[in-house]
Order: structure tokens, then sequence, then C-alpha cells
């Protein structure tokens, strides 16, 4: 890893998909989370890349595009999901560094990064990489961590919390996780050549007591109903944002859809061992149904 680059939160061997989704009270975030995407995502779409895909939790409910990049550092978590998912040519698995990617300019017309931008030490950076592998006008589908919600108000005023939520500073709560001001996060979005479209606030009433005594599905139903006020105001723990790619499209090679993370060039051949650069010579591996861009096999050509 280059020495200035950004520290990144690694899920490798982890047990967060059963320890926090499968065993653990989270029903009611899933829910409204599937509700907010099916309101901000496209009817339809060719081919979507999924940032911080994880074990594909959201996957399937990307069910309008022809075909799903799924995107995440953590080689296991992409086991996970082909696990749940299989090997249909409609999934293609990737390991790769969202500071580096490693797909050509302007080769998606959708993308979503739902529950991954708070682990980012660079947002600004990140989110300028998703915007160059988009086409203009793709629709692009983020959630983050909104420091400005009623729970982290109350406990500032109450003097239980040292960071002030109206403060447009990140702030680190723990190492690699972060909660953002939503008016930062606009501006980044704005620099990145994102035009904002739509807001929801969702997951108001995340709250051990209430998920306890009151019924799932009504919890639902009020939520669905206020996740429409973020267009006004954002004072929910999480905030859902869909944007609109802005500005010029880069040209690229026809059906070039691979750049060498190394050294960026799209002339990337594959077999069925994985993709060489035919540039540099770097050759990215294939294996277990994953596509591995995080470090080569084989390194430049000397």
């Amino acid at each position: 890893m280059q020495k200035d680059h950004p520290p990144v939160c690694d899920y490798e061997g982890s047990d967060y998909q059963t320890r926090f989704w499968e065993t653990a009270d989270r029903a009611y975030e899933d829910r409204v989370e599937a509700v907010a995407l099916k309101r901000l995502l496209p009817a339809a779409g060719d081919l979507l890349l999924e940032v911080g895909a994880g074990a594909g939790r959201n996957t399937q409910r990307y069910s309008g595009f022809r075909k799903i990049v799924l995107l995440d550092y953590s080689f296991s978590q992409l086991q996970h999901a082909r696990r749940r998912l299989g090997d249909s040519s409609r999934y293609c698995y990737v390991a790769g560094d969202v500071y580096h990617l490693p797909f050509a300019a302007s080769v998606f017309d959708g993308a979503t990064m739902i529950r991954t931008l708070h682990h980012m030490a660079d947002p600004l950076a990140a989110l300028q990489q998703i915007r160059a592998t988009l086409k203009a006008e793709s629709v692009f589908v983020l959630e983050f961590s909104n420091k400005r919600n009623l729970k982290a108000i109350f406990r500032w005023l109450l003097r239980r919390q040292s960071w002030n939520p109206f403060d447009p500073a990140p702030v680190e709560f723990a190492e690699l996780n972060f909660d953002f001001h939503p008016k930062t996060v606009r501006e980044w979005l704005e620099k990145s050549d994102f035009r904002l479209e739509r807001q929801l606030a969702v997951s108001h009433f995340r709250l051990p007591i209430l998920k306890r005594f009151v019924p799932l599905g009504l919890l639902v139903a009020l939520d669905s109903m206020l996740q429409w006020t973020g267009a006004y105001w954002q004072l929910s723990p999480s905030v859902f944002v869909r944007c609109k790619a802005t500005g010029e499209e880069i040209n690229t090679l026809k059906d070039a859809i691979w750049k060498c993370p190394a050294c960026e060039s799209t002339e990337m051949k594959s077999n069925e061992d994985g993709v060489q650069c035919g540039t540099c010579g770097r050759m990215w591996a294939l294996k277990e149904g994953v596509f591995d861009f995080r470090k080569p096999v084989r390194d430049s050509i000397s």
C-alpha cells in the first residue's frame, strides 16, 4: 500500500454478517433501508456498481439492473456473497480498493454505496473515484451516518458527549468509524460532480427499547412515513441520497471494463487465471470466483 494511502477498514475473516445482521436485532434497520432503496433506485438499468457490497445483503434488491458488480475490500465477505447469490453471470465479484478502483471510466450506469462511507478516512477521494466510473446522468444512491441526529443532539445538550453534532467536520467515534454532517456530505458530492436529487431520513427509531416493545411492522410503517422529511431536515442516524452524475463523460475503449489499479491502463486482457495489464504486465488473480485487485500476483514487467 502506498505511504500516503488512506487507511482501509478491512472486514477480512470477520463474522460481521452473522453477528451484526443475522443474529442481532437488526430486522428494523434492514427493512427501512429496503424501503429507502426502493424509493431511490431507478426502475431499470444495465450495469450497477455496488460499492461495499459485503456479503450481498442488498444485492437482490437491485432487481432492475441487468448485471451487478459487487465490490468490497474483503475477499471473505465476497465469498459470503457468492454463497448467498451463486455464480450467476448476473453477478461479478471484485475485491478491490475504493481509492484505486479497477474499472475503466464511464462504465456503469448506476452505483450504490450503503453503510460504507462511514469507514472512509478520505470520503471525497472515494466519491471522486466512484464518479469516474459512471456514465453521465447515471444514478448514484449513497447512505451515510449522520452526526446531526436527534440522539446526538440531546446527548450533546446534556453534556454526555464531547463532540458537537452541529460542527461540519467528521467525527471518528471509533477507529475508522465516522459520522458526517449532511451539509459536508452534500459539499463532497458537489465537488465530485454529483447533483443531489432526493434525500431521505432513515432509521428514526433505532432504539433497543422501541424495537423490543413496538411491533416491527408498525416501526417500519412509521419510519416509512417519516423518511420524506429528509427533503427538509435530516435528524435521523442514517441518511439516504439519490444523485445524478454530472460533468463530462470520459470516453473509453469499446467494451473496456477493467482498469489497472497500479498504472491506470485499460489495456487489460482476461483469461482463466485473472486479468493482466498489457501496459505494466501486472497480473490480477481470479480465485474462487472473485477477481482480486488488491495486490497483483505478478508484478510489473522489468
